[in-house]
This record gives structure tokens, C-alpha cells and sequence, in this order.
């Protein structure tokens, strides 16, 4: 049986969701899977809703749209109510537990890994790292990529004018990969 999964990831505009989503496809790109990304924003740039879509797997992708995805990284609230009533049955989701009562994660029906982001990302020495801690999280809880593919193509997807914080940004991957057991 091919390998696939896909995974919706959302939050506020502003928490790099989009940026993430970019990175795991890339990761995905990078051992030779197919991969589609699609981002969805909100009204506001900063502040609105954004989330986006990604599809891994070793065959063609017949479909980038998700509707019962397998994968979910919640960065706030809303996102959380709007998108773990979708979530499959036993999929894995990452839920930001510095912005989300632990008490509202389904802990039956699927796997919920709480993960303070903000808390692990202010002490790596930047809040806006919480996505990357998130991103970690992911990927070792589910196991299916290397979480160094996700560190190297780190080059991909940030910006050369801010290369200087790549090795942090693998650091805060690196912290929230530890956070999973």
C-alpha cells in the first residue's frame, strides 16, 4: 500500500500557519512525494483566519481539497471548533495548548497532542516560533517524514533576508518533536 496522508493547519492570520503548511510540503518534495498546498486566508491579514491544506503521498494526488482530513495542527480556538469535528476517526492533531483549554480536545475519537507552543517557542526566544514547535509536534507524532527533512528545507521557505534565523527555527522544530511521547 502507497503512503499518503493529508493534514489542514490553521489558526489566526499572523501565526504562520501558511508558512508551515509551505515547509511540510517542501519536507514532502524533498523525498520524492507528491505534495499539493493550498492556502486559504481570512479577510485580515493579520488577525483574520487563515489555514491551509496539504496532501503528502506517493501516488497522484486525484484531489488537493480535504474534507475528513487525517492530520490537524489548531493554533487557536476557532480553529479548533471549526475543524476537529472533521478530523477522521483516530487521526492525530496538534493542538496549541497555550491558546486552547486542554478541556475541549477530543481525547476518544482521535489522538490530541497538547503542546504549549507560545510557552516552549518564548523560551527558544520567540513567540512567533510557536508554528515551527507545532510543526515538530506534528511530525513526530505521526511519524511520516523524517523531521530532519523538515529542518533542511527550512532554506526553502524562509526568505534570504532572514536565513540568520534558521538555526532557531530548527530548534523550535526540534522542541516540539520532544514534546510528543
Amino acid at each position: 500500500m502507497s503512503r499518503y496522508t493529508d493534514v489542514i493547519i490553521a489558526g489566526f492570520g499572523g501565526q504562520g500557519v501558511l508558512l508551515i503548511g509551505n515547509l511540510l510540503a517542501y519536507a514532502g518534495m524533498s523525498q520524492g512525494l507528491n505534495v499539493t498546498y493550498i492556502p486559504v486566508y481570512g479577510v485580515e491579514m493579520r488577525g483574520g483566519t487563515a489555514n491551509c491544506t496539504v496532501v503528502l503521498s506517493e501516488d497522484e494526488i486525484g484531489s488537493p481539497i480535504i474534507h475528513r482530513p487525517e492530520g490537524l495542527i489548531v493554533m487557536n480556538r476557532p480553529s479548533l471548533d471549526k475543524f476537529q469535528p472533521r478530523l477522521k476517526d483516530h487521526g492525530v492533531q496538534i493542538v496549541n495548548s497555550s491558546l486552547i483549554d486542554q478541556e475541549l480536545a477530543e481525547k476518544d475519537r482521535v489522538r490530541s497532542v497538547l503542546v504549549p507552543a507560545n510557552e516552549i517557542a518564548d523560551r527558544i526566544g520567540n513567540t512567533r516560533m510557536a508554528n515551527m514547535v507545532a510543526l515538530g509536534a506534528y511530525v513526530k507524532a505521526t511519524g511520516f517524514l523524517p523531521l530532519e527533512a523538515v529542518i533542511t528545507s527550512l532554506e526553502k521557505v524562509i526568505s534570504p533576508h532572514y536565513k540568520k534565523l534558521i538555526p532557531k527555527n530548527a530548534e523550535a522544530i526540534r522542541a516540539g518533536a520532544e514534546c510528543v511521547k
